[in-house]
């Protein structure tokens, strides 16, 4: 594993991304095969884990950060802890065709947060905190004022957004300096490269979440794959039969590129991020132990700046599907 710095934060270059073993991929993994794995990471070198206080289950609405406190306990001092507050899901608003994430940021509301993640977490602060989603209704300004106060206090020690605009980040950034923005990003979801020179200005990191595109960039899916009950992909546009072929030409890119560089699909999909910037960080995330070594194994694959803007210029007129959270002009 190679390191990278993301702000002032020095992180490993690949992150995990630990929402799918609690959340919205099917049943929760095994717990014990779960912490394993977290433990594997942490031999492997990678040092990112990414979590959050609504990654959980009906029964256990907070499951993955329990989950993630106790794998990493013996290794706290050695890892990049992140999770995130502000939002909260309402699945009645499916109904209504609207989306179920509801954000809140009031302040007291992000303090009650901050407090109970630091108990599920089993620590007594958190490395990286993340607002979740940007609130309309507080102040991008009263949330940084907040986030100071509780590094202030020794809570948190640097934060971050999700989801965020320019605007959003110019304006926290102005209050309480940001050390990373969380967007989806992947060579199916572009459009948050318009912020790259914002965040070289103000020396802050880019988090790529969703880094192949729940998985579509893998290679590991086809027009016939399924999924089981619970698992949010057999909703998503990219996985349809009519959208897989439509991706055919980018899956095939994909495998070329492999091929030549005796690596798979997936490593390729990071590699080329990695290698367009150095602040950005991915956090892929699995629940198995052979993919968590081949995306450890994209932080050693080179692609030149060339090769990446021959992809970069590929990308821009390859045929693509629509991709979950991804609004399409």
């Amino acid at each position: 594993m190679n390191y990278r710095k993301i702000g002032d934060l020095t992180v490993s270059s690949i992150g995990l991304g630990c929402m799918g073993m609690s959340h919205a991929y099917g049943a929760p993994g095994d717990k014990v095969e779960m912490r394993e794995l977290i433990a594997a990471a942490v031999d492997m070198g990678i040092t990112l884990f990414d979590t959050a206080e609504v990654y959980g289950t009906p029964d256990d609405p907070h499951d993955n950060e329990k989950l993630v406190g106790a794998a990493l306990a013996p290794y706290r001092d050695k890892v990049v802890l992140a999770t995130k507050f502000g939002i909260h899901f309402d699945m009645s608003l499916l109904k209504q065709g609207k989306s179920p994430i509801v954000s809140d940021a009031r302040p007291e509301k992000i303090r009650a947060s901050v407090d109970g993640s630091l108990q599920r977490l089993g620590t007594d602060y958190i490395d990286l905190y993340y607002q979740h989603r940007v609130d309309p209704k507080i102040p991008a300004e009263e949330v940084a004022g907040v986030m100071a106060d509780l590094i202030a206090e020794g809570k948190i020690r640097h934060w971050g957004i999700s989801e965020a605009t320019e605007e959003d980040i110019r304006r926290a950034h102005a209050v309480c300096p940001l050390t990373a923005v969380q967007n989806r990003y992947s060579m199916m979801a572009r459009a948050y490269e318009a912020l790259f020179p914002v965040l070289e200005e103000l020396n802050i990191g880019f988090v790529a979440f969703s880094p192949f595109a729940n998985g579509v960039l893998t290679g590991a899916y086809d027009k016939s794959s399924t999924f089981e009950a619970g698992d949010m992909r057999a909703n998503m546009p990219q996985f349809t039969a009519a959208a897989m072929e439509e991706n055919a030409a980018l899956l095939d890119l994909l495998h070329g590129l492999a091929a030549e560089k005796g690596a798979t699909s997936g490593q390729i999909a990071l590699a080329w991020m990695l290698c367009k910037k150095p602040y950005i960080a991915p956090i892929p995330g699995t629940r198995k132990r052979t993919r968590l070594v081949e995306n450890a194994g994209a932080a050693d694959i080179v692609l030149s700046p060339e090769e990446v803007a021959a992809i970069d210029e590929r990308l821009g007129v390859i045929p693509m599907s629509a991709v979950f959270g991804v609004m399409r002009s």
